[in-house]
């Protein structure tokens, strides 16, 4: 009979660069999205970011993360709902623009109110909503889970993909008639 081997304490020291583990991370596909909420002074906040995943389905939760070195983590780790606007296709040039430092981001951007005032993007491949539920401080990034209170999508939208560095706007089915689709918790 074998014996099991004892369980590490800790991960061995990485045999890689950290180009090399971004040239892997690139190599997963991503949808890419835009997180929105008000800032303490009722200010318009959004970013860009591809690191989003669903959680559980009961309740309803989704996850993102947010590097410690971004400017905007104060301001989303203090408030108490924010948006995940999954991106479409066709939307390319608003993640450009909400990765772009040193601009005002939200100038000419086609936006509602959603709850507790966090912006929802017109236009949207899908829409999550969400209650600001925990944060997890890990490595270099702080985890966000939220709670999601309502959610939307537009039936048949091509999401914009981001794949090694590149951003993909083809849908390889291509594109079928939008229509909009909303799910309240």
């Amino acid at each position: 009979m074998n014996s099991p081997l004892p369980r590490p304490t800790s991960a061995r020291p990485p045999g890689f660069s950290p180009r090399e583990f971004r040239d892997a991370l690139g190599m997963f596909a991503t949808g890419v999205t835009i997180v929105t909420a008000r800032g303490a002074q009722g200010e318009l906040i959004g970013m860009t970011a591809s690191s989003f995943n669903s959680v559980s389905l009961a309740p309803p939760l989704v996850l993102w993360s947010l590097a410690h070195k971004a400017s905007l983590l104060p301001a989303f780790a203090a408030g108490s709902h924010y948006a995940i606007n999954v991106l479409a296709a066709d939307q390319r040039a608003l993640a450009e623009r909400f990765a772009t430092r040193g601009i005002d981001r939200w100038a000419g951007v086609d936006h509602a109110p959603g709850i507790a005032g966090a912006p929802v993007l017109a236009g949207a491949a899908a829409v999550f909503e969400c209650f600001n539920r925990s944060q997890y401080v890990e490595g270099d990034h702080t985890i966000f889970v939220g709670e999601v209170e309502r959610c939307s999508h537009l039936e048949g939208a091509s999401p914009l993909l981001y794949h090694g560095g590149m951003f993909y706007t083809e849908h390889p089915l291509g594109a079928a008639p939008a229509t909009a689709q909303t799910t309240q918790k």
